[in-house]
């Protein structure tokens, strides 16, 4: 089965069986939920939808569905077409919309596509909200609107460049800077809106593109999540172009990570310790990221005085958490920068911004910024279990095992040691237990996981 509801929204695989894949049925269907839901939040005449999607194969013929569903409850539809998360999330606050759907499953591979739903603040749905628009789906208590009462259709395909202007115009970018450093970078868009987006705000910073895999066709060129092993081309367009550095991003463009001018990796978890250590040189303050970040954004914020919390996995539990300590850059260890002077979601465009101005301010080369940071390693491993095996018990024998040690049990069970962590953590659609490891070499980290591995087979009998 591929197709997974949750309170974040649906995704599953196109084609086959209705509730085994993400057929037109199943996409007709939540998006009816999601429009009921809307409609009950106020009482009101019009009700307004943002909807955008990335550049997958599917994505027009899902966004047609989405929308003529939501025309179907008498609800207004501004139409981006292709779009970015990020950019959709910009839009639904200045639309004055009710809510935003972004068609996308982000790094998931070309069959694969989803509706991740938004509020009216252009956030991502609480776990609450998600549930009910669930229930409803799930009652068929949707009510469509009588012919003279149907919702219309606007195009509006400004918004990327709107997007670009709220982020030139944030005090921290410095233009100035970017644009006199003269700065020449691959962009591999992995043939989604990326490659849109990107090389237009890099344009506008006066930095020298090279495209790569920009061309928005959806036959991603490579596996989408942007990891060191998928990346060999634009590590080769780098070093033959002579480039000060790489950017890519995944297809919804809300993950972004960068490689040195060498070929080598600046490291997806550093993403945003750079971008913090930029904010927070200008502006301390408090930082927040999900418990299976790195380490290094803790010792980046206490250089700058500021205190750093970790939340539970998901960029819903980072915002909440984020909004709670009034921090001013938060986000994920996986490429996701959420600076809240913008939006609370996560951001490539923001993320690249912040970076060129570091980068141009601090005038050295990507290899030497990186050097700059604590050097910590990670591993993410997983023990898949039989269906009937308790995880939730299992969980509860390690904390009980390791209660000697400094826990954290909001999000499965971290274990916080002098030089390492590890966090174990129940996936949410299969029985799998996630591991995460860090530790100040490859090898010991690695070895931490295995470890983990073993323990958690034997408490299982496996």
């Amino acid at each position: 089965m591929t197709l997974i509801k949750s309170i974040s929204g649906i995704r599953g695989t196109i084609g086959g069986k209705v509730e085994d894949n993400l057929t037109p049925i199943d996409a007709v269907k939540f998006a009816a939920a999601y429009g009921t839901w809307i409609k009950q939040q106020r009482n009101k005449e019009n009700y307004k939808v943002v909807v955008g999607r990335d550049a997958r194969i599917s994505g027009e013929m899902i966004q047609n569905l989405v929308m003529n569903t939501l025309v179907g409850l008498g609800i207004h539809v501004v139409d981006l077409g292709l779009s970015t998360t990020p950019t959709v999330e910009v839009a639904v606050p200045m639309e004055h919309a009710d809510g935003g759907i972004i068609l996308t499953a982000s790094h998931n591979p070309k069959q694969w596509n989803a509706l991740k739903l938004l509020n009216a603040k252009g956030e991502f749905l609480n776990g609450a909200e998600g549930q009910k628009i669930l229930e409803i789906a799930e009652s068929d208590s949707m009510n469509f609107s009588e012919v003279d009462f149907l919702g219309k259709i606007t195009k509006n395909e400004a918004y990327i460049d709107l997007h670009i202007d709220e982020v030139l115009d944030l005090p921290l970018v410095n233009k100035k800077a970017i644009e006199d450093a003269n700065f020449k970078v691959v962009v591999d868009g992995v043939n989604s809106t990326g490659g849109i987006a990107i090389p237009l705000l890099l344009e506008r910073l006066g930095v020298h593109a090279v495209k790569l895999y920009c061309e928005p066709t959806g036959h991603f060129p490579h596996n989408p999540e942007p990891l060191k092993e998928h990346l060999g081309d634009l590590a080769e367009a780098v070093v033959n172009e002579h480039a000060d550095f790489g950017i890519v991003v995944d297809p919804d463009v809300d993950r972004l990570a960068f490689m040195d001018e060498t070929g080598e990796m600046f490291g997806e978890e550093y993403t945003l310790v750079a971008c913090a250590d930029y904010v927070l040189s200008k502006n301390p303050g408090n930082t927040v990221s999900n418990m299976s970040s790195t380490r290094a954004l803790r010792d980046v914020t206490e250089k700058h005085g500021g205190m750093y919390e970790a939340s539970a996995v998901g960029e819903v539990n980072v915002v909440e958490l984020m909004k709670k300590n009034n921090v001013v850059i938060g986000g994920e260890g996986n490429g996701g920068i959420i600076y809240p002077e913008l939006h609370y979601g996560r951001d490539a465009l923001v993320g690249v911004a912040l970076f060129l101005s570091l980068l141009a301010e601090k005038k050295m080369k990507v290899s030497e910024l990186r050097a700059t940071y604590p050097n910590y390693f990670m591993s993410k491993k997983k023990i898949q279990l039989t269906p009937e095996l308790d995880v939730n018990g299992i969980l509860s024998t390690m904390e009980s095992n390791y209660n000697h040690e400094k826990l954290t049990t909001i999000d499965g069970v971290k274990i916080d040691f002098a030089d390492s962590w590890v966090h174990l953590r129940k996936s949410n659609t299969e029985p799998i237990i996630r591991i995460y490891t860090e530790a100040p070499t490859q090898e010991s980290a690695d070895n931490l996981a295995d470890r983990f591995i073993t323990e958690i087979k034997a408490i299982a009998n496996i």
